[in-house]
């Protein structure tokens, strides 16, 4: 064990005693009841953190450096995919002249979903492949990205995947570098950073992730809980097509078994409109009940879901014949029932209308064998959709339930028990966003494309992972939740500050002994991880961001539940020439700051007038003077025009990786020392 690790461990077994004896207490001594509106979601807020903080410290508990790779297998076949929607075509030929330098022997093709001719000409150029949609997949769901790349994968068939964005410039030993790993037969995915060479020096826009694609993934790594992160990753096609053949059966198995459900329902329900003369029908049902059972526990038990549904639809068949053989000699007997009432009708005179309706009021008075709802049984088992009319592809090994697919392929990887890799160097570089809104665009896609796997399927309930991978899964979802903390953390000092509550019992020696040393020693956890990486400006975002976080989780929530749109859309690789200063991006952020600000100005003046506390005032201000610095910088965001390398050199790929953020920090207290509310 490392220096490092040892001192790691140390660290957050200290922070997980402080932060549990600090919230416990709050909960049980220091809650302000008779200000339960304000003192309630505090300490909720500060429960949040300390699960985040708990999290944040179970990855860093096996933190993995994996050094030097192992040497490529030199006979690997390997398809370099570059996806590609709408990205001008000089950007998408820079990527793709990099990926046809690689130096293992590989093919390289221009996933083009925006079927561009011009796209088709380049590939030709470059002597590359050009795939586009097929013809199947005309008025079908698309499912983005995830839709790409399936389509791909029905037309190619190297035994590796490199995939890439439309802007991620891979190096030439970017193969060399990951293969290597796959020499363990159970080594489905490595995952590689993502680094951007249009970011200046202070990051405006908090671009670079040097916690999240350092410390967090290699954090996850040790709990193979390594996640793909949508590109610069190298994945074995094998575990793909297991993922999407599994996930077929799933989704069949599911159909089959919500038909047995109904089918059971319907039989139940005509079981129960017998007369007490009808055995031989009641036992045909009870039968058929029983089928409906068995069919279901020969599923459960992991049995072929076709021998199961030809064996139950040739049992019912033979049930339905034997009923529709008996009713035939019922109704033989009925219609000879009727003949004689017609002659004795003959007879009397009377009206041979009037007879018949007699006739037929007596044959239908006893209620023939339910037949419909033994024909229900069987159609409801046969419209099971097996082939999928609903899609293009009936096999889907990238995950189409979220506006993002790489958590969620992933996540059904580890399901099916392959391990993955993070390997900690940065191999392709590629562009950020260069405007505000693009950015906005692109942390909401991220945050939606989560919650909707949150939503969907939630890793704390799949059966298949294990709990420190349940739990490294779900760390990542939980992140998004810190918008609802942040509206609680701004609120509590302008409370105090303008009114004069105090959502804690009072600033006592108990509260001050438990919450500091608690702050420190998280803060010392965050400095020890980070490992000299520049974090700041992701803490910043963590917060300045809440509306985005809000937005998803509610936007996700009321996609999945409510069935309502979310849309889709591309990260632009360009900047926006647009002049203006948009400051109706970020008008959420400039009420808070405002509202912080005025509340400053109150609690000063109430001070003066001798209406609050000295040690209450200080603190909230204090308070609030950090909440303004973390929202500061939303003010350099909007007025940043964009990358300017004649003036400002390009960064240097760093020794350590970065990407999408991992880096957190709420407003006072912080109590979590890192998230990943940028992934």
């Amino acid at each position: 064990m490392s220096r490092r690790l040892l001192l790691l461990r140390v660290i957050v077994l200290v922070t997980a005693l402080l932060g549990i004896n600090y919230v416990t207490w709050r909960w049980l001594f220091s809650v302000h009841w008779s200000a339960w509106w304000i003192a309630v979601p505090l300490v909720i807020a500060e429960t949040y953190s300390l699960v985040d903080s708990l999290l944040f410290g179970m990855a860093m508990w096996r933190l993995k450096e994996r050094g030097e790779p192992p040497p490529p297998i030199p006979d690997a076949t390997v398809d370099v995919f570059i996806t590609t929607y709408n990205e001008p075509i000089d950007l998408v030929r820079g990527t793709a002249v990099a990926a046809v330098a690689i130096r293992h022997p590989h093919r390289t093709w221009i996933l083009d979903d925006g079927n561009r001719p011009e796209m088709g000409r380049l590939a030709e150029e470059l002597g590359i492949g050009w795939i586009t949609r097929s013809g199947d997949w005309a008025g079908m769901p698309r499912h983005a990205k995830a839709g790409n790349l399936n389509n791909a994968l029905q037309a190619t068939d190297g035994e590796f995947l490199l995939i890439l964005d439309a802007d991620q410039v891979p190096s030439p030993d970017i193969l060399d570098r990951t293969l290597g790993y796959f020499t363990d037969p159970e080594v489905g995915l490595v995952q590689t950073p993502q680094y951007f060479v249009n970011v200046p020096e202070d990051d405006p826009l908090g671009s670079q992730a040097p916690l999240f694609y350092g410390p967090i993934q290699q954090g996850k790594d040790g709990w193979n809980s390594a996640f793909f992160c949508g590109s610069n990753a190298v994945i074995r096609r094998e575990a793909l097509m297991q993922v999407g053949i599994a996930r077929y059966v799933h989704e069949v198995g599911v159909g089959v078994n919500r038909a047995l459900r109904s089918a059971r329902s319907v039989v139940a329900r005509a079981r129960k409109e017998l007369g007490p003369e009808e055995t031989a029908v009641a036992k045909a049902l009870d039968e058929v009940l029983y089928d409906v059972n068995r069919a279901r526990r020969e599923i459960a038990r992991g049995e072929a879901l076709l021998d199961v549904t030809y064996r139950f639809q040739h049992r019912i068949g033979e049930i339905r014949r034997r009923l529709v053989a008996e009713d035939m000699q019922l109704v033989a007997a009925d219609l000879e029932v009727i003949s004689q009432l017609e002659g004795l009708a003959e007879a009397s005179d009377q009206s041979l209308a009037t007879v018949s309706l007699e006739s037929i009021d007596r044959v239908t008075a006893r209620a023939l064998s339910p037949l419909g709802a033994i024909e229900t049984v069987e159609a409801l088992v046969r419209a099971v959709d097996v082939d999928r009319s609903d899609e293009a592809m009936p096999i889907m090994p990238m995950a189409t339930i979220s506006v993002t697919e790489d958590m969620a392929t992933c996540m059904r990887i580890h399901g099916l028990g392959w391990r993955t890799v993070y390997h900690d160097e940065v191999l392709a570089h590629g562009l950020a966003p260069e405007d505000l809104e693009s950015m906005l665009t692109q942390r909401l896609r991220w945050a939606q494309g989560t919650a909707q796997v949150m939503f969907r399927e939630n890793p704390l309930v799949q059966k298949r992972l294990r709990w420190p991978q349940r739990l490294m899964y779900f760390a990542t979802m939980w992140s998004y939740l810190s918008g609802f903390a942040a509206l609680v953390y701004i609120a509590a000092p302008v409370v105090y500050l303008t009114i004069g509550v105090l959502p804690v019992q009072a600033l006592s020696s108990d509260f001050f002994l438990r919450l500091v040393p608690f702050l420190v020693v998280n803060q010392l956890l965050f400095f020890v991880a980070a490992a000299g990486r520049p974090t700041w400006r992701g803490q910043q975002y963590s917060l300045a961001l809440f509306p985005v976080w809000i937005k998803s989780v509610t936007s996700a929530f009321g996609n999945v539940f409510l069935g309502r749109d979310l849309d889709f859309s591309v990260t632009p690789k360009v900047r926006k020439e647009d002049e203006r200063l948009r400051w109706d991006l970020v008008r959420p952020q400039l009420i808070a700051m405002g509202l912080l600000t005025l509340a400053a100005v109150v609690g000063v003046v109430r001070l003066a007038v001798g209406q609050a506390s000295v040690l209450g005032t200080s603190l909230n201000l204090v308070w609030v003077v950090f909440d303004l610095v973390i929202f500061s910088v939303i003010i350099r965001a909007v007025r940043y025009r964009g990358y300017a390398p004649e003036t400002a050199e390009a960064p240097e790929a760093p020794d350590e990786p970065d990407e999408p953020d991992g880096a957190a920090g709420t407003a006072l207290p912080p109590t979590s020392p890192a998230s990943e509310g940028d992934r």
